[in-house]
């Protein structure tokens, strides 16, 4: 290196803050890993994100006496985040929530299968059928290279159809059954199998359900998730941690044996960084040019008030019918208590199959309810959001190509996890934080 080059060298050391370690993204992935790292003696500690606001994808809206929420509000009581942020159990609202699910024939019934709806009170030639398609599947149908095929040999292929799984599978992963990772499948549909298994069902009637200790069900408070996570990152702030939000992250660079993140208004430093953003966004940033892309579901979030009669008591409802965008409904207004004496809720739409498009996605879903008698009586839309990177889409060859990306982010010194870094769907709190632990004491054993 020339003269002018070690000046550049020597000049950016000097104009970047250095840091013991940098986290990227502070949704509960990053907020857990700089927990962890304080805990293993990093005393200055900086978590960066491009959003605004602390959670991640965990996005509120408030507007009069309404708070909305795109994604899961639910918490557990004996979740290992609390191990990290024990101040959030008091914030907690404890909920006693019911699931369910719209079916293909228009019902409101069990969530995910009803054994008494979708099976025996079908009458005697549907249920001669559904064991027909089973048996079939059991005998002739055992390779299993998909989702779909993973699915059709425990339940058979007419009542992967007739309950409305199959179809709810393509709206919630983005592609067809027969595209999506078999991996995937045993990986995350490992309760049709435990369901569908004659040893299962037998151990279930034979051995007495054993007594312990239930976790509650927990939803965030009332004031949404910003007042919720305000008080992690206040643990976090009293342990030499700092956030830096809104900050327009631009380039990672190597320096010498550090690495530099230029940010829009300072240049920050550290021998380590954990990224939790999506794995593009770590490459561009790093300058790694992969020429691909990993496929990701974008969520509309509809945010609805309603007064009348909307035709189910539960609080929380899935689209397993053929038709409709939407995934999930979930009624806020259940957990908190009516404003202005009307009920709230949102609904989520996978964009993908709407086009990005909200009035699209409302129109859809005003169709849809209508069609199957819900919600009759005065729906507002008072609000909506769009969601990018909500989860991935493990189309087949997607995990391969994830690995090989964050292996290249490791060759490069970034260590990458969780739902956006990792390209690992985690459907709950507790994943997050259960993986986001092992990633970390892996790395620190190493």
């Amino acid at each position: 290196m020339n003269d002018a080059g070690h000046q550049i060298v020597s000049e950016a050391v000097t104009e970047a803050e250095w840091f013991d370690a940098i986290v990227l993204g502070a949704g509960i992935s990053g907020l857990v890993s700089a927990s962890l790292l304080v805990r293993q003696g990093c005393r200055r500690v900086l978590i960066v994100d491009d959003y605004d606001h602390i959670g991640g994808n965990h996005i509120d809206w408030t507007s009069g006496g309404y708070t909305f929420d795109i994604g899961s509000l639910i918490f557990q009581d004996d979740s290992p985040l609390l191990d990290h942020f024990p101040e959030l159990l008091p914030l907690y609202v404890p909920i006693d929530p019911q699931w369910a699910r719209l079916n293909p024939q228009g019902m409101i019934t069990t969530y995910p299968i009803s054994v008494r709806d979708d099976i025996f009170g079908t009458g005697l030639v549907e249920i001669v059928r559904i064991f027909a398609s089973v048996l079939y599947a059991r005998l002739f149908q055992r390779d299993m290279r998909n989702a779909r095929d993973f699915a059709r040999y425990w339940i058979g292929a007419y009542l992967l159809h007739r309950s409305g799984l199959q179809s709810y599978m393509k709206r919630f992963y983005g592609i067809a059954t027969d595209g999506i990772d078999i991996d995937l499948a045993r990986k995350r549909m490992l309760w049709i199998s435990e369901h569908a298994s004659l040893r299962n069902l037998l151990s279930r009637v034979l051995k007495p359900t054993q007594q312990g200790r239930r976790n509650r069900q927990m939803a965030r408070p009332r004031e949404g998730f910003r007042f919720l996570y305000r008080a992690a990152a206040e643990r976090l702030e009293k342990a030499g941690a700092e956030f830096h939000l809104a900050a327009e992250m631009r380039t990672i660079h190597k320096v010498q044996d550090q690495f530099h993140l230029q940010l829009k208004e300072r240049i920050v430093a550290s021998g380590r960084i954990i990224s939790t953003i999506p794995i593009h966004r770590a490459e561009q940033l790093c300058g790694i040019e992969s020429g691909q892309k990993l496929d990701t579901i974008t969520l509309i979030g509809l945010y609805f008030s309603f007064a009348g009669d909307r035709g189910f008591r539960q609080s929380i409802i899935y689209n397993f019918s053929h038709e409709g965008a939407w995934k999930r409904l979930t009624m806020y207004s259940d957990f908190y208590g009516q404003a202005d004496g009307r009920e709230y809720f949102t609904a989520e739409v996978i964009g993908n199959h709407i086009g990005g498009s909200i009035p699209r996605a409302e129109r859809d879903f005003r169709d849809h309810v209508h069609a199957n008698g819900l919600f009759r009586g005065d729906l507002r839309l008072e609000g909506s959001c769009i969601l990018e990177n909500a989860y991935p889409i493990y189309s087949q060859g997607a995990a391969q190509r994830a690995a090989e990306a964050i292996g290249r982010l490791r060759a490069f010194g970034l260590e990458s996890l969780g739902r956006q870094g990792g390209f690992n769907y985690q459907p709950t709190a507790r994943a997050s934080t259960v993986e986001a632990e092992a990633a970390l004491r892996e790395t620190q054993a190493s």
